[in-house]
């Protein structure tokens, strides 16, 4: 099971790293890889346009699994989180939007932007 749990770590950093590339060729300035606040880990943060982009990337064998794998416990952890480095980052008058890059095999990273809101 040891060996499963360490592929999965890879696998994340990888889509991570990925994610990341992909964005900075868009035009994102990255803030931070996996950002630790009191409410967990961020995978991506950054800045585009003046808003403030907390990023989650998912990794899944298929797109319907990558977007599934956002849950709502998630979203509301990922909005506490944002809230705290936005503060941190003194970017509080910022606006945030919460994006997701799904990468799954043989496909171009894709990248959901404002994929949910939320009202903190």
């Amino acid at each position: 099971m040891r060996g499963a749990r360490q592929a999965a770590e890879q696998r994340g950093r990888w889509a991570e790293w990925l994610a990341g590339a992909y964005l900075l060729c868009k035009g994102y300035r990255l803030l931070a890889h996996r950002a630790r606040t009191p409410f967990g880990e961020v995978d991506l943060a950054a800045l585009k346009n003046g808003v403030l982009v907390i990023i989650e990337v998912k990794a899944r064998k298929t797109r319907a699994a990558a977007v599934e794998a956002v849950t709502y416990q998630q979203r509301q952890r990922l909005a506490h989180a944002a809230v705290r480095l936005a503060a941190r980052w003194h970017l509080q008058s910022r606006p945030i939007r919460f994006d997701i890059v799904l990468i799954v095999p043989q496909a171009w990273p894709e990248h959901i932007r404002d994929a949910w809101r939320d009202e903190l």
